[in-house]
């Protein structure tokens, strides 16, 4: 089954699953350069992410990527801020202003 991109429609020209999935990327790179960065609480939180969030927009009956991303912006602003990481802060900026 294919997933629709059919949220936050009026947005022209903004794309905000790809704007998540860069927050996403953010992440998972912060998690390979600080193991110690994935706590409980972003473990479950990944659990709730397709492996190919790229593609698939939705895992079984979680919400989408773009709900995730912005229903726990202040966490993942905080996880960013935590470990300095300005790339994360950069691309969760350009979501939360465009699309959360």
């Amino acid at each position: 089954m294919e997933c629709v991109k059919d949220r936050y429609v009026t947005f022209s020209n903004i794309d905000c699953y790809e704007n998540a999935a860069l927050v996403l990327d953010a992440m998972n790179e912060l998690f390979e350069l600080e193991p110690d960065s994935k706590n409980s609480l972003w473990i479950n939180f990944m659990k709730k992410i397709p492996q190919n969030y790229r593609e698939e927009f939705k895992k079984g009956d979680e919400f989408d990527t773009l709900y995730l991303v912005c229903a726990n912006v202040f966490y993942i602003y905080d996880l960013f801020e935590d470990f300095e990481f300005e790339k994360g802060l950069e691309v969760l900026e350009q979501v939360e202003l465009e699309c959360c």
